[in-house]
């Protein structure tokens, strides 16, 4: 017989100790996320069934076109971070500006603020392909029992407390840390669970896939340029094999698993970068360092980057240690 698996909420419980802030709070919105993952899950799950897929016909803060699912995805984790009295402020992708949280308790003694994106490729959804929710976690900055303001979320990714993603998959899995390894869960839909099933997970420090849009070739830098040819080359273990799903959690999910490196650079289209530093960026930055991989513009580690605006866009290159550092080298090289 095969030995029971833990579950999320008794390793929440078991490894609370680990975590250096009030651990109480922090698995209240673990598991605040956890039950709206399983919401979520629910009706990407049937998407093509009901009236979900497609577009919800506005645009985001970002100019782009809002799926339903999105809409649906982000008015889902709000609902449920707010309702747990923790949160005191929350970010989304989604939202123009940041939601303070006004507890009707004037004792309201919330710490955490959560960035997110409620739904990171969601226009996938009508091709029935993987999709994801990405969080991250940090204690406020301004006092205690005060309204959150801007700088409560404008902080660096080293500050972060936690952070994680839900793949809403072939099986579901949520996947976090709080600066402690990484740990992925697997949802058993049957019974509504999340289950340990993938342990101190980590990057292999080398890799043969690599994960970028190479339709833009021509608009990269010459730096990513001649790595995207170094990756192509016939030597050693090379060529590596090009693998592109165009949803930012199922690469880097794989990448984790098997060994690669995602790359979005900047471009002449984007001469910032297209994936947001805070919703997207660094808490991937975070997963991968805890997971003994790496992520950088090109030049900079993400998390050390100084955020300057909400929906700030960076150039994002993350996955296995040794892969990110040759790129650099070109980057550095190309100058």
């Amino acid at each position: 017989m095969s030995q029971r698996k833990q579950t999320l909420g008794e390793f929440i419980i078991e490894n609370q100790q680990s975590f250096k802030y009030t651990s109480g709070e922090l698995s209240r919105l673990i598991n605040a996320i956890r039950l709206a993952a399983k919401v979520v899950n629910h009706e990407v799950n049937k998407a093509g069934l009901v009236d979900i897929i497609g577009e919800a016909g506005d645009t985001n803060i970002q100019g782009e076109d809002q799926q339903k699912l999105d809409v649906f995805a982000n008015d889902l984790f709000i609902k449920a971070m707010t309702r747990r009295n923790i949160v005191c402020g929350i970010a989304s992708e989604e939202e123009d500006d940041f939601v303070a949280i006004n507890s009707q308790d004037e004792n309201n003694q919330n710490k955490y603020v959560v960035l997110i994106d409620p739904l990171d490729g969601s226009s996938n959804i009508d091709v029935n392909v993987s999709v994801g929710t990405i969080f991250s976690i940090y204690r406020r900055v301004t006092e205690v029992g005060t309204p959150v303001i801007i700088d409560d979320f404008l902080q660096k990714g080293n500050k972060q407390v936690a952070a994680g993603y839900v793949i809403y998959g072939t099986s579901t899995m949520l996947v976090y840390t709080t600066g402690d390894g990484v740990n992925g869960f697997t949802l058993n839909p049957a019974i509504g669970t999340f289950y340990l099933s993938h342990p101190n997970m980590q990057f292999p420090e080398d890799g043969q896939i690599y994960s970028v849009n190479e339709g833009n070739y021509i608009h990269f830098p010459q730096g990513i340029k001649d790595y995207i040819k170094y990756c192509q080359m016939e030597e050693g273990d090379r060529p590596y094999t090009s693998r592109y799903i165009g949803s930012l959690v199922s690469d880097f999910h794989r990448n984790m698993i098997k060994g690669g490196i995602y790359m979005y650079p900047k471009s002449s289209m984007n001469s910032n970068g297209k994936l947001r530093l805070l919703y997207e960026c660094n808490p991937m930055a975070y997963i991968a360092e805890q997971a003994n991989g790496r992520a950088s513009d090109g030049f900079t580690r993400i998390m050390d980057i100084e955020p300057t605006k909400l929906h700030q866009r960076v150039p994002f290159l993350c996955g296995s240690k040794n892969m990110v550092k040759k790129v650099e080298e070109f980057m550095e090289k190309a100058k």
